[in-house]
């Protein structure tokens, strides 16, 4: 596929891209497989990232202080994604945290329980998250990290449904399929954009330094441990990419 033919059927990936991202109540278009929707990831994430600034905006215009609208900010994340990601990264953690062998590790992902691993990451990533808003502290400032975070941890899961292959035959880490290159480097170009207009003059570089970084991080992980990319691995390669971001634009800004 070449690049120049997303723009003709972008509004079509745009809704996979959304009723995979979010709950907004979107059909997918019939035609459209969810990997080619990943070029679009990004834009979805922003506007993710957006609605969760202006959850934070409003938080701090009704008087909360910089805690209080950070914690509104993550819960509209939450319940813009239903909890999508943050689930997939308790299941991680869960598999990350069996002793023995690949298949065991797998099994412990698929159980609805939540374990202590699991737990114990939510926890992490929940306050990572709502500190690193709180730092930032100004609600401009928030937006345009917010933003930067969702468009780079959207494009990073599309990287990482190309670059790592299926850790089982079955489920949505399968069947989602893998993007062609011109899907990821669409994503990977949105994404940059994004970024740098968000976080100008020069917070972008440290925002993308970090997001990518902790993104290859988890990747890394869940490619030693379960040997390749499921549901709960792309989830948990956004939360990683977004705390990454987060952190280090509450350090630059």
């Amino acid at each position: 596929m070449d690049i120049g033919d997303i723009p003709r059927d972008w509004t079509g990936r745009l809704r996979v891209a959304a009723a995979f991202l979010t709950r907004l109540p979107v059909g997918p278009a019939e035609d459209t497989a969810l990997a080619r929707g990943a070029a679009m990831f990004p834009a979805v994430g922003a506007g993710i990232g957006l609605a969760g600034g202006a959850g934070f905006a409003v938080a701090a215009w009704i008087g909360l202080g910089p805690w209080l609208a950070a914690v509104a900010a993550v819960l509209v994340l939450v319940a813009a994604t239903g909890a999508l990601h943050e689930d997939g990264l308790a299941d991680v953690a869960d598999g990350l945290g069996v002793r023995g062998a690949r298949e065991k590790k797998l099994e412990a992902m698929r159980d609805s329980r939540i374990g202590a691993f699991g737990a114990i990451a939510l926890v992490l990533a929940l306050g990572a998250r709502i500190g690193a808003l709180a730092e930032l502290a100004d609600p401009a400032s928030a937006v345009a990290a917010l933003v930067a975070a969702g468009a780079l941890s959207r494009a990073c899961v599309a990287v990482a449904m190309r670059a790592m292959p299926p850790a089982r035959e079955d489920g949505l880490g399968a069947a989602a399929g893998a993007p062609e290159f011109g899907e990821t480097v669409a994503a990977l170009s949105l994404a940059g954009v994004v970024v740098l207009v968000a976080l100008l003059p020069w917070a972008w570089l440290p925002a993308v330094a970090g997001g990518c970084g902790a993104a290859f991080a988890m990747a890394w992980l869940a490619g030693r441990a379960f040997g390749g990319r499921t549901g709960d691995v792309l989830g948990a390669v956004q939360q990683a990419a977004e705390i990454g971001v987060l952190a280090a634009a509450a350090a630059a800004l």
